[in-house]
């Protein structure tokens, strides 16, 4: 067995320019944290150890604080507003590039003040991967805590921690380890698993590039080693094209559609369709300007279109190759950060922006609202300011979308109301029809439980988690599942075995093997290994789950309570097993649609662990319980509550 680890000994580049390239993998990281827990001195520190400033800079800046009579502060590096400067703060997000020997970065430092959170969520929406900064004299702070649920509802996955101000506590061990605990633990609350948490000085460069004996005690990566050991998330070429249409221009006789390639690649001679009215031509030319017009271009680019014919086209558009549009949406649901000081609510009117388009539409319902500072359900009916919660939006009119974890750029959204920009989130689901209007849903409000999430996490002794177990027929997923499950129950604990069959034999007997069929016995599994998992019940669910859409749906579903676990068996070995004679069967074309046979499976890319049940059981399920304690999810025997 093997899972992603927690931590790993991180490659050691040497800060600075490397030689030249021809091309150099890109990361987007963005820095947040409580106000003046020492972000912009962090950020100055790096641009200075990685040689990335402008010659001169940090001579001028020195100069200046000496006219000025005030010490050298590196966070000057960042403050470029005078105003700043006057207030001692960071009020707006600043992107600054910088590199290391492996490879450049946008370094997105987004304002920690409680009053400028609309500007981090800008910037956060940007990254690929996160920083949180934590002062060692003052701790994990509320403000804290909401920037890290931030970056969970922005569907930031890989984060390190840095403890700064370590001089200011004597580089104490105890501090650190204290400090480490609180915000894994919280972190761990809601699925997230911090890469590292590093103690560093920012202003002295205690771990910033170079190891120092201030800190003898700590053995893991410095900040630009946890930087490197991030992943870059696929090229953005190499994905799905998404061309939303900025503006058309009229010239001779040519109409220009003009936009930013955001996703994927586009050539003359390519058939084209645009979301959400569906029609489709064929690419005539490519317009750039300044220079000669390309045949292909690809994203990142600016640039315009003509088409073979003329289409009704207009600005909020999305052009995408015809088999991989994105969704016509007239109904959305999404994980939303409120800003507004008047609550969100049931039949509000707002509108939902997405890239280069707009839609009006009504609140259907606020099925979730968390405090992130506390992570406390504050009940179901509205979304208070600073509050996080999942919300329903019917449109009025379509609006071409991804979910999130499809494709990050068009699946991300801002709402607005009464012309301001109110909140901000990812799409977790997107429907072509408004699944529930808001007159047909009646007075039904969601009830939460009498017994609260702590008080469960204290009994049981760990937190609600859903384990989902896929693989080939055969492969043993119900072997590991039913294992897992008495492990779990001999330690006290609340798991629930959710078996594929065994469903279809009554929540889901209406149910055949069609893809469309297995793709809604998916989603009600899923939704009820979710309804589990919040009630404090480590559902371990087994089910082929054949396609990855179906079981990144099933993780959407259930947020960061989602583990997916691969039972990996060769097909000749589950056809060996085939303990119910379904491969025979299937071989001689008694039953349509078998995975493995006549249907296609396909492996999870990025499964959190991995399985192979060629092995021996008693050790799969060991290495499967040492997971779930890397992850947060149980709490050894050996260790204090959390409550």
């Amino acid at each position: 067995m093997s899972a992603r680890p927690l931590s790993s000994s991180a490659p050691t580049p040497a800060p600075g320019a490397p030689a030249s390239a021809p091309e150099r993998e890109l990361l987007r990281i963005v820095i947040v944290g409580h106000v003046d827990h020492g972000k912009s001195t962090l950020v100055g520190r790096l641009l200075h150890e990685t040689g990335s400033l402008p010659d001169g800079k940090l001579e001028m800046l020195k100069a200046v604080s000496a006219r000025r009579g005030m010490p050298f502060e590196w966070s000057f590096l960042l403050d470029a507003l005078q105003t700043e400067r006057d207030q001692g703060i960071t009020v707006d997000t600043s992107q600054i590039r910088f590199r290391t020997a492996q490879r450049d970065y946008v370094l997105i430092d987004a304002p920690g003040h409680v009053e400028f959170l609309r500007n981090m969520v800008t910037g956060a929406a940007q990254a690929d991967a996160a920083m949180l900064l934590v002062d060692a004299a003052e701790g994990v702070r509320e403000q804290t805590r909401r920037h890290a649920f931030l970056l969970h509802l922005l569907g930031l996955r890989q984060v390190t921690v840095v403890v700064n101000k370590m001089d200011r506590v004597a580089f104490d061990r105890a501090v650190f380890r204290t400090i480490e605990d609180d915000v894994t633990s919280y972190l761990s609350g809601f699925g997230l698993r911090p890469s590292f948490v590093i103690p560093v000085s920012a202003r002295d460069g205690d771990f910033i590039s170079e190891r120092t004996a201030r800190l003898p005690w700590y053995e893991g990566p410095t900040v630009i080693e946890a930087l490197d050991a991030f992943t870059a998330p696929p090229g953005l070429a190499d994905q799905p094209l998404r061309f939303p249409i900025q503006a058309v221009y009229k010239f001779d006789e040519r109409r220009i559609l003009a936009g930013r390639i955001e996703s994927g690649r586009l050539s003359v001679g390519d058939e084209i369709a645009f979301e959400p009215s569906g029609t489709t031509a064929m690419v005539k030319s490519i317009e750039a300007w300044p220079g000669p017009a390309p045949q292909t271009v690809e994203a990142g680019q600016s640039v315009g279109i003509t088409l073979d014919k003329d289409l009704f086209v207009t600005r909020g558009d999305m052009g995408a190759h015809g088999d991989q549009r994105p969704r016509a949406a007239k109904s959305l649901k999404v994980r939303l950060f409120w800003l507004d000081d008047a609550p969100l609510k049931a039949g509000d009117p707002v509108v939902v922006r997405l890239s280069t388009a707009a839609a009006p539409g009504t609140v259907s319902a606020v099925t979730s609202a968390v405090d992130p500072a506390s992570l406390i359900t504050e009940g179901q009916a509205t979304l208070g300011r600073n509050h996080v919660g999942e919300v329903e939006i019917a449109l009025r009119r379509p609006l071409p979308a991804d979910p999130y974890h499809l494709n990050a750029l068009t699946g991300r959204i801002v709402v607005e109301r009464d012309r301001r920009i109110c909140g901000g989130g990812i799409i977790l689901h997107a429907a072509r029809e408004a699944s529930v209007e808001v007159a047909r849903r009646g007075p039904v409000v969601a009830v939460d439980s009498a017994v609260t999430a702590a008080e469960r996490v204290a009994r049981h002794r760990h937190h609600g988690a859903v384990l989902w177990l896929t693989g080939l027929p055969a492969a043993g997923k119900s072997t590991v599942a039913r294992a897992m499950e008495r492990r779990l129950f001999d330690l006290g604990g609340a798991p629930v075995y959710l078996d594929g069959d065994t469903l279809r034999t009554g929540l889901n007997s209406d149910l055949g093997f069609t893809p469309e069929e297995r793709s809604e016995n998916i989603r009600r599994v899923a939704h009820l290994a979710a309804f589990l998992a919040k009630n404090g019940h480590i559902a371990i669910a087994a089910l082929v789950s054949p396609t990855r859409a179906d079981r990144a749906r099933a993780r959407e579903v259930c947020g960061g309570t989602f583990h997916e676990v691969f039972i990996r068996a060769s097909l000749d070995v589950c056809e060996a097993r085939d303990p119910k004679g379904h491969y025979a069967r299937a071989r001689r074309g008694e039953i349509a649609n078998f995975t493995g046979i006549s249907a296609p499976y396909e492996e999870p890319l990025t499964p959190e662990v991995v399985v192979d049940t060629t092995g021996d059981l008693p050790a799969s399920v060991a290495a499967l319980e040492a997971y779930l304690e890397e992850a947060g999810v149980l709490f050894p025997a050996d260790s204090d509550s959390p409550i």
